[in-house]
Protein backbone atom coordinates (compact mmCIF):
# COMPACT_ATOMS: atom_id res chain seq x y z
CA UNK A 1 0.00 0.00 0.00
CA UNK A 2 1.40 3.32 -1.14
CA UNK A 3 1.48 6.54 0.78
CA UNK A 4 -1.71 8.20 1.72
CA UNK A 5 -3.34 11.02 -0.71
CA UNK A 6 -2.21 14.18 0.23
CA UNK A 7 -4.83 16.67 1.48
CA UNK A 8 -4.54 20.25 0.15
CA UNK A 9 -7.61 21.76 2.63
CA UNK A 10 -8.77 21.47 5.41
CA UNK A 11 -12.04 20.52 6.52
CA UNK A 12 -14.74 22.38 6.57
CA UNK A 13 -16.23 22.72 9.96
CA UNK A 14 -19.69 24.25 10.63
CA UNK A 15 -19.40 27.70 11.97
CA UNK A 16 -22.72 28.02 13.31
CA UNK A 17 -24.63 25.42 15.98
CA UNK A 18 -28.02 24.13 15.93
CA UNK A 19 -30.14 26.39 17.22
CA UNK A 20 -28.06 29.21 15.00
CA UNK A 21 -25.72 30.39 17.54
CA UNK A 22 -21.96 31.18 16.77
CA UNK A 23 -18.88 32.91 18.42
CA UNK A 24 -15.37 33.97 17.12
CA UNK A 25 -12.88 36.79 17.08
CA UNK A 26 -13.95 39.81 14.69
CA UNK A 27 -11.06 41.27 15.62
CA UNK A 28 -7.83 40.50 16.76
CA UNK A 29 -4.97 43.40 18.11
CA UNK A 30 -1.84 43.59 16.47
CA UNK A 31 -2.61 42.14 13.28
CA UNK A 32 -1.98 44.16 10.32
CA UNK A 33 -4.93 43.35 7.97
CA UNK A 34 -5.13 43.38 4.30
CA UNK A 35 -6.27 47.00 4.00
CA UNK A 36 -2.93 48.03 6.12
CA UNK A 37 -5.08 48.29 9.74
CA UNK A 38 -3.79 47.40 12.94
CA UNK A 39 -6.35 47.89 15.58
CA UNK A 40 -4.49 48.47 19.05
CA UNK A 41 -5.75 47.30 22.30
CA UNK A 42 -8.75 49.39 23.50
CA UNK A 43 -9.77 50.51 20.32
CA UNK A 44 -13.24 49.21 20.87
CA UNK A 45 -13.03 50.22 25.12
CA UNK A 46 -15.43 53.30 24.54
CA UNK A 47 -17.95 52.36 22.01
CA UNK A 48 -18.30 49.19 23.64
CA UNK A 49 -19.36 50.90 26.95
CA UNK A 50 -21.50 53.56 25.07
CA UNK A 51 -23.36 51.20 22.69
CA UNK A 52 -23.10 47.67 24.42
CA UNK A 53 -24.26 44.41 22.06
CA UNK A 54 -27.58 46.07 20.91
CA UNK A 55 -26.28 49.24 19.84
CA UNK A 56 -23.95 47.23 16.93
CA UNK A 57 -25.73 45.77 14.11
CA UNK A 58 -24.91 41.87 12.78
CA UNK A 59 -25.14 41.80 9.14
CA UNK A 60 -24.22 39.61 6.25
CA UNK A 61 -21.65 41.18 4.32
CA UNK A 62 -21.71 44.86 5.65
CA UNK A 63 -25.44 45.07 4.10
CA UNK A 64 -27.20 47.83 6.56
CA UNK A 65 -30.14 46.30 4.49
CA UNK A 66 -29.48 42.84 5.22
CA UNK A 67 -29.60 42.22 9.16
CA UNK A 68 -29.57 38.32 9.83
CA UNK A 69 -29.42 38.57 13.66
CA UNK A 70 -28.32 39.84 17.36
CA UNK A 71 -25.44 40.11 19.44
CA UNK A 72 -25.59 39.08 23.34
CA UNK A 73 -21.63 39.60 23.46
CA UNK A 74 -19.17 42.06 22.50
CA UNK A 75 -16.29 42.30 24.67
CA UNK A 76 -12.37 43.07 24.05
CA UNK A 77 -9.54 40.72 25.57
CA UNK A 78 -6.03 40.42 25.70
CA UNK A 79 -6.12 38.84 22.38
CA UNK A 80 -9.08 41.05 20.08
CA UNK A 81 -12.95 41.98 20.08
CA UNK A 82 -14.79 38.47 20.99
CA UNK A 83 -18.32 38.22 19.78
CA UNK A 84 -20.89 35.47 20.54
CA UNK A 85 -24.61 36.23 18.37
CA UNK A 86 -27.70 34.26 17.36
CA UNK A 87 -28.77 34.36 13.65
CA UNK A 88 -32.40 35.35 13.04
CA UNK A 89 -34.69 32.76 11.08
CA UNK A 90 -36.00 33.71 7.91
CA UNK A 91 -34.31 35.67 4.65
CA UNK A 92 -30.90 36.49 4.60
CA UNK A 93 -30.50 35.18 7.76
CA UNK A 94 -31.82 31.64 7.16
CA UNK A 95 -29.49 31.73 3.64
CA UNK A 96 -26.51 32.73 6.12
CA UNK A 97 -26.94 30.23 8.13
CA UNK A 98 -27.21 27.43 5.34
CA UNK A 99 -23.90 28.67 4.10
CA UNK A 100 -22.26 28.74 7.63
CA UNK A 101 -23.59 25.12 8.06
CA UNK A 102 -22.05 24.05 4.58
CA UNK A 103 -18.73 25.52 6.00
CA UNK A 104 -18.77 28.45 3.01
CA UNK A 105 -19.71 31.21 5.41
CA UNK A 106 -17.28 31.91 8.20
CA UNK A 107 -15.41 35.26 8.14
CA UNK A 108 -16.51 37.81 10.98
CA UNK A 109 -15.71 41.57 9.89
CA UNK A 110 -15.99 44.98 11.35
CA UNK A 111 -17.64 48.17 10.38
CA UNK A 112 -16.69 51.26 11.97
CA UNK A 113 -15.65 54.68 11.91
CA UNK A 114 -11.69 55.77 13.00
CA UNK A 115 -12.05 58.07 15.81
CA UNK A 116 -8.32 58.35 16.64
CA UNK A 117 -5.56 56.58 14.32
CA UNK A 118 -2.10 57.14 13.64
CA UNK A 119 0.14 56.25 10.49
CA UNK A 120 3.00 54.11 11.07
CA UNK A 121 5.18 54.71 8.07
CA UNK A 122 7.82 52.37 9.57
CA UNK A 123 5.51 49.68 9.05
CA UNK A 124 3.41 50.79 6.62
CA UNK A 125 0.62 50.55 8.16
CA UNK A 126 -2.09 52.50 10.06
CA UNK A 127 -2.48 51.56 13.73
CA UNK A 128 -6.16 52.25 15.15
CA UNK A 129 -6.45 53.49 18.75
CA UNK A 130 -10.02 54.30 18.94
CA UNK A 131 -13.04 53.00 17.04
CA UNK A 132 -16.45 53.60 16.82
CA UNK A 133 -18.04 50.42 16.04
CA UNK A 134 -21.30 50.31 13.82
CA UNK A 135 -21.60 46.96 13.07
CA UNK A 136 -20.11 43.37 12.87
CA UNK A 137 -21.11 41.39 9.87
CA UNK A 138 -20.77 37.97 8.50
CA UNK A 139 -18.80 37.69 5.52
CA UNK A 140 -16.87 35.28 3.11
CA UNK A 141 -13.74 37.18 3.03
CA UNK A 142 -12.51 39.15 6.14
CA UNK A 143 -10.32 41.94 5.63
CA UNK A 144 -8.43 40.37 8.45
CA UNK A 145 -8.37 36.53 7.55
CA UNK A 146 -7.86 35.22 11.10
CA UNK A 147 -11.20 36.73 11.89
CA UNK A 148 -13.26 33.33 11.82
CA UNK A 149 -16.88 32.27 13.28
CA UNK A 150 -17.17 28.63 15.01
CA UNK A 151 -20.27 27.11 16.43
CA UNK A 152 -21.68 28.37 20.26
CA UNK A 153 -19.35 26.49 22.80
CA UNK A 154 -16.47 26.70 20.44
CA UNK A 155 -14.66 28.63 23.56
CA UNK A 156 -11.52 30.84 23.52
CA UNK A 157 -9.14 28.71 23.90
CA UNK A 158 -10.36 26.63 21.40
CA UNK A 159 -10.09 29.07 19.14
CA UNK A 160 -6.61 29.82 19.62
CA UNK A 161 -5.56 26.88 19.07
CA UNK A 162 -6.74 27.01 15.50
CA UNK A 163 -5.46 30.60 14.75
CA UNK A 164 -3.20 30.28 11.66
CA UNK A 165 0.40 29.20 12.93
CA UNK A 166 1.30 27.18 9.91
CA UNK A 167 3.83 28.53 7.03
CA UNK A 168 1.44 27.19 4.47
CA UNK A 169 -1.66 29.59 6.57
CA UNK A 170 0.62 32.39 6.71
CA UNK A 171 1.97 31.91 3.04
CA UNK A 172 -1.65 31.73 2.07
CA UNK A 173 -2.35 35.15 4.37
CA UNK A 174 0.97 36.59 2.70
CA UNK A 175 -0.88 35.93 -0.61
CA UNK A 176 -4.18 37.55 0.31
CA UNK A 177 -2.09 40.55 1.43
CA UNK A 178 -0.24 41.02 -1.59
CA UNK A 179 -3.60 40.41 -4.32
CA UNK A 180 -5.26 43.15 -1.70
CA UNK A 181 -2.06 45.71 -2.47
CA UNK A 182 -2.44 45.13 -6.57
CA UNK A 183 -6.23 45.45 -6.19
CA UNK A 184 -5.95 48.64 -4.61
CA UNK A 185 -3.44 49.77 -7.10
CA UNK A 186 -5.75 49.28 -9.91
CA UNK A 187 -8.18 51.37 -8.75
Amino acid sequence: MGPAPERKFADRLSSIDADGRFCGYASLFHRVDLSDDVVMPGAFAATLRRKGPDGIGMFLEHDPGAPIGVWSVLEEDARGLWVEGRLASGGGAARAAALMRAGRLDGLSIGFRTVRSEHDRGAGARRLYEIDLWEVSVVASPMLPEARARAAGAGRVEMEREAPGTAAAAGLIARMRETAALLRQTR
